[in-house]
Protein backbone atom coordinates (compact mmCIF):
# COMPACT_ATOMS: atom_id res chain seq x y z
CA UNK A 1 0.00 0.00 0.00
CA UNK A 2 1.67 3.25 -1.24
CA UNK A 3 1.80 6.30 1.27
CA UNK A 4 2.50 9.43 -0.74
CA UNK A 5 4.43 11.97 1.07
CA UNK A 6 4.42 15.84 -0.44
CA UNK A 7 6.65 18.47 -0.18
CA UNK A 8 4.30 21.61 1.87
CA UNK A 9 3.93 24.29 -0.72
CA UNK A 10 1.73 26.83 1.91
CA UNK A 11 4.31 29.90 1.63
CA UNK A 12 6.84 29.52 5.30
CA UNK A 13 6.17 25.92 6.34
CA UNK A 14 9.10 23.72 6.54
CA UNK A 15 7.58 20.59 8.47
CA UNK A 16 7.12 17.73 6.88
CA UNK A 17 4.69 14.85 7.60
CA UNK A 18 7.20 12.31 8.15
CA UNK A 19 10.81 12.30 8.96
CA UNK A 20 13.73 9.36 8.07
CA UNK A 21 13.76 8.08 11.47
CA UNK A 22 10.11 7.62 12.08
CA UNK A 23 9.39 5.36 8.60
CA UNK A 24 10.71 1.98 10.26
CA UNK A 25 7.05 0.94 11.69
CA UNK A 26 5.11 2.05 8.45
CA UNK A 27 7.39 -0.21 6.11
CA UNK A 28 7.10 -2.89 9.37
CA UNK A 29 3.20 -2.61 8.73
CA UNK A 30 3.52 -3.52 4.90
CA UNK A 31 3.58 0.90 3.64
CA UNK A 32 6.01 1.38 1.00
CA UNK A 33 6.51 4.97 1.31
CA UNK A 34 7.05 7.64 -1.29
CA UNK A 35 8.28 11.59 -0.42
CA UNK A 36 8.57 14.28 -3.03
CA UNK A 37 11.96 15.38 -3.59
CA UNK A 38 12.81 18.09 -1.35
CA UNK A 39 10.32 17.33 0.93
CA UNK A 40 12.34 17.43 4.12
CA UNK A 41 14.55 19.94 3.27
CA UNK A 42 12.85 22.90 5.05
CA UNK A 43 13.28 20.47 8.68
CA UNK A 44 16.86 19.74 7.74
CA UNK A 45 16.48 16.18 6.27
CA UNK A 46 17.55 15.52 3.02
CA UNK A 47 16.47 12.81 0.05
CA UNK A 48 19.21 10.83 0.84
CA UNK A 49 18.47 10.31 4.65
CA UNK A 50 14.82 8.99 3.16
CA UNK A 51 16.27 6.60 0.71
CA UNK A 52 18.47 4.96 3.33
CA UNK A 53 15.30 4.91 5.49
CA UNK A 54 13.67 2.64 2.98
CA UNK A 55 11.47 5.19 1.05
CA UNK A 56 11.64 6.32 -2.32
CA UNK A 57 12.17 9.80 -3.80
CA UNK A 58 9.51 10.87 -6.21
CA UNK A 59 10.72 13.94 -8.39
CA UNK A 60 7.66 15.14 -9.33
CA UNK A 61 3.73 15.07 -8.29
CA UNK A 62 2.48 13.41 -10.59
CA UNK A 63 4.74 10.43 -9.79
CA UNK A 64 4.22 10.89 -5.81
CA UNK A 65 0.36 10.90 -5.66
CA UNK A 66 0.43 8.15 -8.80
CA UNK A 67 -1.79 5.05 -7.01
CA UNK A 68 -0.98 6.57 -4.19
CA UNK A 69 -3.33 5.34 -1.22
CA UNK A 70 -2.89 7.35 1.67
CA UNK A 71 -1.63 10.56 1.52
CA UNK A 72 0.23 12.33 4.83
CA UNK A 73 0.40 16.24 4.86
CA UNK A 74 0.94 18.89 7.43
CA UNK A 75 -1.15 21.73 6.44
CA UNK A 76 -4.58 21.57 4.67
CA UNK A 77 -4.53 21.22 1.03
CA UNK A 78 -4.32 24.01 -1.12
CA UNK A 79 -7.73 24.03 -3.04
CA UNK A 80 -7.11 27.16 -5.49
CA UNK A 81 -4.75 29.70 -6.60
CA UNK A 82 -2.45 29.80 -9.70
CA UNK A 83 -2.77 26.53 -12.14
CA UNK A 84 -1.20 23.45 -11.07
CA UNK A 85 -1.20 24.41 -7.12
CA UNK A 86 -4.84 22.93 -6.18
CA UNK A 87 -3.12 19.83 -4.76
CA UNK A 88 -6.38 18.20 -4.66
CA UNK A 89 -6.19 17.54 -8.44
CA UNK A 90 -3.71 15.49 -7.93
CA UNK A 91 -5.12 13.29 -5.19
CA UNK A 92 -6.49 9.74 -6.61
CA UNK A 93 -10.21 9.39 -6.14
CA UNK A 94 -11.13 6.76 -2.93
CA UNK A 95 -7.36 7.51 -1.53
CA UNK A 96 -7.17 8.52 2.03
CA UNK A 97 -5.76 11.81 3.04
CA UNK A 98 -4.43 12.87 6.86
CA UNK A 99 -3.19 16.00 8.01
CA UNK A 100 -4.50 19.14 9.79
CA UNK A 101 -7.80 20.23 7.67
CA UNK A 102 -8.55 22.79 10.25
CA UNK A 103 -12.23 22.19 8.78
CA UNK A 104 -13.78 24.28 11.94
CA UNK A 105 -12.47 27.37 10.44
CA UNK A 106 -12.35 26.52 6.89
CA UNK A 107 -15.29 23.94 6.37
CA UNK A 108 -14.93 24.35 2.57
CA UNK A 109 -12.15 22.34 2.00
CA UNK A 110 -14.25 19.20 3.67
CA UNK A 111 -17.20 19.61 0.92
CA UNK A 112 -14.15 19.69 -2.00
CA UNK A 113 -12.47 16.29 -0.54
CA UNK A 114 -16.03 14.86 -0.45
CA UNK A 115 -16.59 15.66 -4.26
CA UNK A 116 -13.35 13.76 -5.07
CA UNK A 117 -14.17 10.69 -2.85
CA UNK A 118 -11.62 11.04 -0.53
CA UNK A 119 -11.66 10.23 2.85
CA UNK A 120 -9.93 12.50 5.34
CA UNK A 121 -8.80 12.51 8.42
CA UNK A 122 -8.12 15.54 10.67
CA UNK A 123 -5.05 15.67 13.09
CA UNK A 124 -6.61 18.66 15.00
CA UNK A 125 -9.74 16.44 15.63
CA UNK A 126 -8.60 13.85 17.33
CA UNK A 127 -10.40 13.33 21.07
CA UNK A 128 -9.06 14.22 23.63
CA UNK A 129 -9.26 11.02 25.78
CA UNK A 130 -6.12 8.75 27.67
CA UNK A 131 -6.04 6.12 25.26
CA UNK A 132 -5.59 8.73 21.97
CA UNK A 133 -2.69 11.11 23.80
CA UNK A 134 0.01 9.43 21.20
CA UNK A 135 -2.21 11.39 18.46
CA UNK A 136 -2.43 14.50 19.86
CA UNK A 137 -0.83 16.86 17.52
CA UNK A 138 -2.84 19.96 18.50
CA UNK A 139 -0.79 19.39 21.88
CA UNK A 140 2.88 18.73 20.52
CA UNK A 141 2.67 21.37 18.26
CA UNK A 142 1.31 23.97 21.09
CA UNK A 143 4.47 22.95 23.33
CA UNK A 144 6.64 24.14 20.80
CA UNK A 145 4.83 27.43 19.75
CA UNK A 146 5.12 28.19 23.90
CA UNK A 147 8.79 27.33 24.25
CA UNK A 148 9.22 29.72 21.14
CA UNK A 149 7.24 32.76 22.09
CA UNK A 150 9.06 33.25 25.26
CA UNK A 151 12.63 33.09 23.09
CA UNK A 152 10.86 36.21 21.05
CA UNK A 153 9.91 37.61 23.85
CA UNK A 154 13.27 37.47 25.57
CA UNK A 155 14.96 38.62 22.01
CA UNK A 156 12.95 41.49 22.22
CA UNK A 157 12.85 42.97 25.31
CA UNK A 158 15.59 45.38 26.30
CA UNK A 159 16.17 43.76 29.77
CA UNK A 160 17.36 40.99 31.55
CA UNK A 161 14.98 37.83 32.36
CA UNK A 162 17.22 36.63 35.69
CA UNK A 163 17.72 38.57 38.55
CA UNK A 164 21.36 39.36 38.58
CA UNK A 165 23.98 40.25 41.41
CA UNK A 166 26.73 42.24 39.95
CA UNK A 167 29.41 44.74 41.26
CA UNK A 168 26.52 47.44 39.60
CA UNK A 169 24.13 46.44 41.70
CA UNK A 170 21.40 44.27 41.76
CA UNK A 171 18.99 43.70 38.84
CA UNK A 172 15.65 42.21 39.74
CA UNK A 173 14.05 39.23 37.51
CA UNK A 174 11.63 40.27 35.13
CA UNK A 175 7.91 40.15 35.35
CA UNK A 176 6.55 37.39 32.70
CA UNK A 177 2.66 36.70 32.69
CA UNK A 178 1.28 33.60 30.45
CA UNK A 179 -2.47 33.71 29.76
CA UNK A 180 -3.87 30.37 29.43
CA UNK A 181 -2.90 27.59 31.03
CA UNK A 182 -3.06 24.61 28.40
CA UNK A 183 -0.21 22.91 26.78
CA UNK A 184 1.22 26.15 24.95
CA UNK A 185 1.31 28.09 28.13
CA UNK A 186 2.18 25.73 30.35
CA UNK A 187 5.33 25.52 28.41
CA UNK A 188 5.61 28.87 27.96
CA UNK A 189 5.44 29.20 31.86
CA UNK A 190 8.71 26.03 32.00
CA UNK A 191 10.71 28.11 29.88
CA UNK A 192 10.49 31.68 31.41
CA UNK A 193 11.31 30.06 34.36
CA UNK A 194 14.24 28.40 33.28
CA UNK A 195 15.13 31.44 31.90
CA UNK A 196 15.14 33.05 35.67
CA UNK A 197 11.78 35.52 35.04
CA UNK A 198 9.61 35.82 37.88
CA UNK A 199 6.60 34.29 36.29
CA UNK A 200 2.54 34.31 37.12
CA UNK A 201 -0.18 32.22 35.24
CA UNK A 202 -3.76 32.49 34.67
CA UNK A 203 -6.69 30.44 33.48
CA UNK A 204 -10.17 30.95 34.10
CA UNK A 205 -10.18 26.64 34.76
CA UNK A 206 -9.70 26.02 38.33
CA UNK A 207 -8.12 23.05 37.80
CA UNK A 208 -5.12 24.80 35.88
CA UNK A 209 -3.93 26.21 39.42
CA UNK A 210 -1.82 22.71 40.63
CA UNK A 211 -0.30 22.68 37.14
CA UNK A 212 0.94 26.43 36.84
CA UNK A 213 2.12 26.04 40.54
CA UNK A 214 3.98 22.76 39.73
CA UNK A 215 6.11 24.49 37.40
CA UNK A 216 7.19 26.79 40.10
CA UNK A 217 4.82 29.87 38.90
CA UNK A 218 2.12 31.41 40.60
CA UNK A 219 -1.53 30.99 39.55
CA UNK A 220 -3.65 34.29 39.71
CA UNK A 221 -7.24 33.44 40.17
CA UNK A 222 -10.03 35.11 39.18
CA UNK A 223 -12.27 33.55 41.21
CA UNK A 224 -15.56 33.64 38.88
CA UNK A 225 -17.59 31.25 40.91
CA UNK A 226 -18.93 29.38 37.58
CA UNK A 227 -18.50 26.27 35.57
CA UNK A 228 -15.41 27.09 33.53
CA UNK A 229 -14.29 24.26 31.97
CA UNK A 230 -15.65 22.64 28.03
CA UNK A 231 -15.66 19.27 26.98
CA UNK A 232 -11.81 17.99 25.88
CA UNK A 233 -10.47 20.58 29.27
CA UNK A 234 -11.32 23.33 27.61
CA UNK A 235 -11.54 26.60 28.54
CA UNK A 236 -15.39 27.58 27.73
CA UNK A 237 -17.17 31.14 27.31
CA UNK A 238 -18.29 32.96 30.50
CA UNK A 239 -21.18 35.19 31.58
CA UNK A 240 -20.98 38.82 31.12
CA UNK A 241 -20.60 39.15 34.49
CA UNK A 242 -17.34 36.68 35.08
CA UNK A 243 -15.85 38.66 31.85
CA UNK A 244 -16.07 41.99 33.80
CA UNK A 245 -14.32 40.58 36.84
CA UNK A 246 -11.68 38.69 34.77
CA UNK A 247 -11.33 42.26 32.93
CA UNK A 248 -10.22 43.71 36.05
CA UNK A 249 -8.36 40.65 37.21
CA UNK A 250 -6.27 41.11 33.90
CA UNK A 251 -5.44 44.59 33.89
CA UNK A 252 -3.85 44.77 37.04
CA UNK A 253 -1.31 41.96 36.16
CA UNK A 254 -0.99 43.15 32.39
CA UNK A 255 -0.11 46.40 33.74
CA UNK A 256 2.51 45.21 36.24
CA UNK A 257 4.44 42.69 33.38
CA UNK A 258 7.42 43.20 31.30
CA UNK A 259 6.20 40.28 29.13
CA UNK A 260 2.57 38.78 28.15
CA UNK A 261 2.04 35.62 26.31
CA UNK A 262 -1.56 34.89 25.44
CA UNK A 263 -2.15 31.61 24.74
CA UNK A 264 -5.99 30.96 24.54
CA UNK A 265 -8.04 29.24 22.27
CA UNK A 266 -11.26 27.85 21.24
CA UNK A 267 -11.23 25.05 18.27
CA UNK A 268 -13.22 26.42 15.68
CA UNK A 269 -14.38 29.59 17.44
CA UNK A 270 -12.60 32.93 17.06
CA UNK A 271 -9.89 33.55 20.06
CA UNK A 272 -11.51 35.37 23.05
CA UNK A 273 -10.06 39.05 23.10
CA UNK A 274 -8.34 38.99 27.04
CA UNK A 275 -6.13 41.80 26.67
CA UNK A 276 -7.35 45.27 25.74
CA UNK A 277 -6.34 48.34 24.42
CA UNK A 278 -6.77 50.16 28.24
CA UNK A 279 -4.76 46.94 29.48
CA UNK A 280 -2.16 47.79 26.96
CA UNK A 281 -1.85 51.42 27.31
CA UNK A 282 -1.33 50.86 31.24
CA UNK A 283 1.90 48.80 30.45
CA UNK A 284 5.64 50.47 30.74
CA UNK A 285 7.49 51.26 27.76
CA UNK A 286 9.34 48.66 26.67
CA UNK A 287 7.02 46.23 27.63
CA UNK A 288 6.28 43.14 25.13
CA UNK A 289 2.97 41.03 24.22
CA UNK A 290 3.30 37.64 22.05
CA UNK A 291 -0.08 36.69 21.03
CA UNK A 292 -0.17 33.03 20.10
CA UNK A 293 -3.95 33.02 19.00
CA UNK A 294 -3.40 35.66 16.85
CA UNK A 295 -4.14 32.99 12.96
CA UNK A 296 -7.23 33.01 15.31
CA UNK A 297 -8.17 36.82 15.82
CA UNK A 298 -6.42 37.13 18.62
CA UNK A 299 -6.42 37.27 22.18
CA UNK A 300 -4.63 40.59 22.28
CA UNK A 301 -6.68 43.43 20.94
CA UNK A 302 -4.80 45.00 18.66
CA UNK A 303 -2.50 42.56 17.50
CA UNK A 304 -1.92 41.68 13.72
CA UNK A 305 -0.57 38.15 12.31
CA UNK A 306 3.02 38.01 11.22
CA UNK A 307 3.03 41.39 12.20
CA UNK A 308 4.86 43.91 15.27
CA UNK A 309 3.14 46.50 16.54
CA UNK A 310 4.18 49.59 18.85
CA UNK A 311 1.68 51.59 21.20
CA UNK A 312 2.96 53.53 23.05
CA UNK A 313 6.64 52.59 23.38
CA UNK A 314 4.77 48.72 24.29
CA UNK A 315 5.68 45.72 21.42
CA UNK A 316 2.78 43.04 20.40
CA UNK A 317 4.07 40.51 18.81
CA UNK A 318 1.56 37.99 16.59
CA UNK A 319 4.15 35.54 15.45
CA UNK A 320 2.67 33.39 12.19
CA UNK A 321 3.35 29.35 12.12
CA UNK A 322 5.82 29.56 15.19
CA UNK A 323 5.78 25.42 14.94
CA UNK A 324 7.35 25.84 11.48
CA UNK A 325 10.14 27.88 13.18
CA UNK A 326 11.21 24.62 15.16
CA UNK A 327 10.62 22.51 12.09
CA UNK A 328 13.30 19.75 13.11
CA UNK A 329 11.63 18.90 16.11
CA UNK A 330 8.08 19.79 15.42
CA UNK A 331 8.34 17.37 12.31
CA UNK A 332 9.45 14.45 14.57
CA UNK A 333 6.70 15.25 16.67
CA UNK A 334 3.94 15.02 14.12
CA UNK A 335 5.53 12.53 12.18
CA UNK A 336 4.97 10.17 15.20
CA UNK A 337 1.41 11.41 16.01
CA UNK A 338 0.14 10.61 12.53
CA UNK A 339 1.83 7.55 11.93
CA UNK A 340 -0.05 6.36 15.59
CA UNK A 341 -3.39 7.20 13.88
CA UNK A 342 -2.40 5.84 10.51
CA UNK A 343 -1.58 2.22 12.38
CA UNK A 344 -4.30 2.56 14.67
CA UNK A 345 -6.68 2.87 11.69
CA UNK A 346 -4.85 0.16 10.14
CA UNK A 347 -5.56 -4.02 10.80
CA UNK A 348 -3.61 -6.61 9.36
CA UNK A 349 -2.25 -4.47 6.35
CA UNK A 350 -5.05 -3.26 5.20
CA UNK A 351 -7.06 0.44 6.31
CA UNK A 352 -10.37 -0.44 8.08
CA UNK A 353 -12.42 2.34 9.52
CA UNK A 354 -14.28 0.91 12.82
CA UNK A 355 -17.04 4.32 12.97
CA UNK A 356 -17.65 2.81 16.59
CA UNK A 357 -14.52 3.71 17.38
CA UNK A 358 -14.12 7.18 19.10
CA UNK A 359 -10.69 7.77 17.84
CA UNK A 360 -11.59 6.64 14.04
CA UNK A 361 -15.36 8.67 14.29
CA UNK A 362 -14.33 12.01 15.76
CA UNK A 363 -11.31 11.97 13.31
CA UNK A 364 -12.81 11.50 9.82
CA UNK A 365 -13.92 14.25 8.38
CA UNK A 366 -14.91 12.46 4.87
CA UNK A 367 -15.75 9.20 3.62
CA UNK A 368 -17.76 7.75 0.67
CA UNK A 369 -18.10 11.20 -1.12
CA UNK A 370 -19.99 12.68 2.20
CA UNK A 371 -18.39 14.95 5.14
CA UNK A 372 -19.54 12.61 8.03
CA UNK A 373 -18.23 14.78 10.67
CA UNK A 374 -20.92 16.68 12.40
CA UNK A 375 -19.22 19.97 13.70
CA UNK A 376 -18.36 20.58 10.11
CA UNK A 377 -21.60 19.97 8.48
CA UNK A 378 -23.24 22.06 10.73
CA UNK A 379 -20.95 24.59 9.61
CA UNK A 380 -21.60 24.25 6.27
CA UNK A 381 -25.54 24.69 6.60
Amino acid sequence: MKIAVPKEIVPGERRVALVPNALGKLTKAGFEIFVEKGAGEGSCYSDKEYEEAGARIAKSPEELYKDAKVILKVRPPVVSGKKGNNELDLMPEGSVLICFLETLRNPQVAGELAKRKITSFSMDTIPRISRAQSMDALSSQASAAGYKAVLIAARTIRKFLPMLTTAAGTIPPAKVFIIGAGVAGLQAIATARRLGANVEGFDIRPAAKGEVESLGARFVDAQLEEDTEAEGGYAKEVSEEAKKREHQVLHDHVAAADIVITTAQVPGKKAPVLVTRDMIEAMKPGSVLVDLAVEQGGNIELSKPGESVDVNGVTIIGPDNLTSEMSVHTSQMYARNIITLLLHLTKEGQLQFDFDDEITAESCITHNGEIVHERTKELLK
